[in-house]
């Protein structure tokens, strides 16, 4: 039934979550899994610091890389129990921009048959302000999304 699945991650315990269920729909399926980490640069553009943007910007990309590696780890671990059915292919991918908006483009961009993300974990006040990712994308998103909390 699933050819592609989309794992957005933000290196959060929900997006582990998430990655465990994703792991598990594409050893039943033989799908392939997209993980994928969006570098949110949008709040950088106002510092006034060339460079310290630069060294954010790293920090942001290194958070990013562990967040792919960790998905990896999971992949590993998931494929050691004993119903696990089809070996896993993932491909690792990172974009700079606003979540929702790469996420809706790589759904689009590879032909996505289902996302599976976690919820962000924000209450109150910072999911009102903020918008929820997983939200704007369960809006947007022309395939089926499982959002895991």
């Amino acid at each position: 039934m699933y050819k592609k699945i989309l794992l957005p991650t933000d290196g959060s315990k929900y997006a582990d979550k998430a990655a465990k269920h994703a792991i598990w729909i594409a050893s039943k399926s033989g799908a392939e899994i997209i993980v994928l980490t969006v570098l949110e640069t949008s709040s950088l553009a106002g510092l006034p610091a060339e460079d310290l943007i630069v060294k954010i910007k790293e920090m942001l990309k290194e958070e990013g890389k562990r967040s792919l590696e960790k998905i990896s780890g999971i992949l590993s671990e998931e494929e050691s129990r004993k119903d696990f059915d089809n070996e896993v292919k993932i491909t690792l991918k990172s974009k700079e921009g606003a979540p929702a908006d790469e996420i809706t483009n790589m759904i689009q961009e590879e032909d996505i048959d289902l996302v599976v993300m976690g919820t962000s974990g924000k209450h109150g006040l910072d999911r009102f302000l903020l918008g929820s990712v997983a939200e704007k994308v369960v809006r947007s998103s022309p395939c089926p999304v499982m959002v895991v909390h």
